[in-house]
């Protein structure tokens, strides 16, 4: 029997960085053919247009596939078992398969779907990377326990008492076999080798714990971890709050999605894009908006400015020949709530 095609998961609340992880891995790549599967949240493909645009032969066009019709251990029947077939099916079937799923997804259903047998003899999970935003994360805004970093954060209310963005975190980090403690270089060394030793804690056994700034890690430490995680499902459930039923193979672990909401603003093109950024990042702190991203056509420039905030940290850059109509399109995700009028008019002055 052929040997099974190794899959990744890159799992990660809103912003962590899996993206940017994933061009990076696919920079190093070295030959390696790369699939991508991208379960976008919201209603404007950026992740799928950002990973085309890295221009590497080790990821084509058509490599790269996305699953937009809802959160992906949501739709695990509909959508993934199906995209998983025709990949699989294919003469020219990759060497790797890297899964990047919304900030909502529970990894644990998408785990026991590769047990289904319409892919179990194929497929294998190679391992499960669940990236944390470290800076976040330690000042208390996603964290796991939010009284024992309560004297390093502002009053925040959603962290008084049991959450979905909590117990999100918490079954991210409990299926792991890497944990990824990203953006370190906002951190100091003291920061980040307290929240690497309290995220080990929490963790499964010989869960192995690493830091990196930009998602910028070698890829035979993200790759080749041969973790057979389907095999295990059950030590990967999260332990402190949640029993979920192992007993039916389909069944899907339940979250509520109606906590976040996303809407696209269009806008025209840009004419100062430091300007236009550190506009961005007042509107972001003003409306509590949990993730920004997008792309802006600037005034005079070829090339398409890429743009993605977390909270109000913003990176942009240009990533490939502009195509299309200049002008400005951004995804907008946030905590259900978000005042979407007053947001889009700041968004297009």
């Amino acid at each position: 029997m052929p040997a099974k095609i190794p899959a990744t998961i890159v799992t990660g609340f809103l912003g962590s960085g899996k993206t940017t992880l994933i061009r990076n891995l696919l920079e190093q790549a070295n030959g390696r053919r790369i699939a991508l599967i991208i379960n976008e949240f919201g209603d404007l493909g950026v992740d799928g247009d950002i990973l085309k645009g890295c221009g590497d032969a080790a990821c084509k066009d058509e490599d790269i596939l996305e699953l937009s019709n809802g959160c992906i251990c949501c739709t695990v029947a509909e959508d993934f078992i199906p995209t998983m077939e025709k990949l699989l099916a294919r003469e020219d079937a990759p060497d790797h398969i890297v899964i990047e799923t919304s900030g909502l997804a529970l990894p644990q259903p998408l785990v026991r779907a590769f047990n289904w047998p319409e892919i179990s003899t194929k497929v294998t999970v190679d391992g499960v990377i669940a990236l944390v935003d470290g800076k976040a994360t330690t000042e208390g805004r996603f964290a796991h326990d939010p009284a024992a970093v309560e004297a390093q954060r502002r009053a925040d209310e959603e962290l008084d008492h049991e959450t979905p963005l909590s117990e999100l975190f918490d079954d991210q980090i409990a299926c792991a076999d890497m944990i990824v403690v990203n953006k370190t270089d906002l951190l100091t060394d003291t920061e980040a080798d307290a929240l690497a030793t309290d995220l080990g804690a929490k963790s499964r056994a010989a869960v192995r714990v690493v830091k990196a700034s930009h998602g910028q890690l070698p890829l035979d430490l993200l790759l080749g971890q041969k973790a057979a995680a389907e095999a295990d499902t059950k030590a990967r459930h999260e332990i402190h709050h949640h029993h979920h039923d192992d007993e039916d193979e389909h069944h899907h672990d339940h979250h509520d999605h109606d906590d976040f909401e996303s809407f696209t603003v269009t806008r025209p093109e840009i004419t100062d894009p430091a300007a236009f950024a550190e506009q961005v990042a007042d509107i972001i702190r003003t409306h509590d908006i949990l993730r920004l991203k997008g792309f802006a056509a600037v005034t005079g420039k070829p090339m398409r400015l890429a743009l993605q905030a977390v909270g109000p940290r913003i990176e942009t850059y240009y990533d490939t020949p502009l195509t299309g109509p200049r002008e400005t399109r951004l995804v907008v995700i946030g905590q259900t709530g978000l005042d979407r009028a007053a947001i889009t008019r700041a968004l297009s002055v």
